[in-house]
């Protein structure tokens, strides 16, 4: 586990060039929607389009009326699993060109380069609670009942956030010296949705499983979404583990980084 004073040595660049990176994280997002026709509705069209295919599947399809997987209405279940995915697998996928690319601006400018991993965190988590909104209106539509356990969000919020980053750190310099790692994480991102308690509870697991899949960082952070609106999908033993292996994580990845970034100037 990552010691505090790394912790703190982590985030301060961020703290002191905050500007710096929302300045970045906000050109980012007007970037990618300047020469869209429907702008912020595609950042949540994916998500919507695959709780839509998902839930069909499961409720039309095979008849998931049992109840078997997850829980009622599927389709909050599905998208307070889905939502903070995107945030997940969206960023990791961005943090592989983190620094190729805008090369030349990285190697020119002298703030902080975590800034440059960091905003793909930023602009991903702003995407991300810009889409609470749709969440909200499915669970009104469909009755879903909102608990006083809604407070967890921004705990998970925090420990996703923690945990992105500190994936990122390692994601975004070993890209630049192994080229084909962008290939093998997009592989690998595709396992992980599957491995992830996304479409099912971590509760629908038979045991053996359930203890292997509360090893995955994701499992905690997602039932503290669900608790919101399912409290007994919560499991503090599950969210323990993700804050322990999200601070890890980040502890690992700023090692990572402060070894390489100085290659990873001379590289790109």
């Amino acid at each position: 586990m990552t010691s505090p004073a790394l912790t703190a040595r982590a985030w301060s660049p961020i703290s002191r060039y905050r500007r710096s990176l929302w300045l970045l994280t906000t050109r980012d997002l007007r970037v990618r929607y300047s020469t869209s026709a429907l702008g912020y509705l595609w950042s949540i069209l994916d998500p919507l389009v695959m709780a839509g295919i998902y839930w069909f599947v499961f409720t039309q399809v095979f008849h998931r009326g049992d109840g078997k997987i997850g829980e009622e209405p599927y389709i909050v279940f599905l998208l307070t699993g889905l939502l903070p995915w995107m945030w997940f697998t969206g960023s990791v996928s961005d943090a592989t060109r983190a620094f190729t690319s805008e090369a030349k601006l990285v190697r020119s400018t002298t703030i902080p380069r975590t800034i440059w991993v960091a905003r793909q965190v930023l602009s991903k988590g702003i995407e991300f609670v810009l889409s609470i909104p749709v969440l909200a209106i499915f669970a009104i539509a469909t009755g879903a009942v909102l608990h006083w356990e809604a407070i967890y969000f921004l705990l998970a919020i925090v420990i996703q956030a923690v945990l992105i980053m500190g994936i990122n750190l390692i994601v975004a310099p070993l890209v630049v010296f192994f080229r084909d790692l962008e290939r093998a994480i997009k592989l690998a991102l595709r396992f992980a949705f599957y491995a992830s308690p996304v479409i099912y509870g971590l509760q629908d697991l038979p045991g053996g499983l359930h203890t292997l899949g509360a090893f995955n960082p994701l499992s905690g952070i997602i039932s503290l979404y669900r608790a919101a609106f399912f409290p007994q999908q919560l499991n503090w033993f599950d969210v323990l583990i993700s804050a322990v292996m999200a601070l890890a994580l980040l502890g690992i990845g700023m090692l990572v980084f402060r070894r390489t970034i100085r290659t990873v100037l001379k590289e790109i």
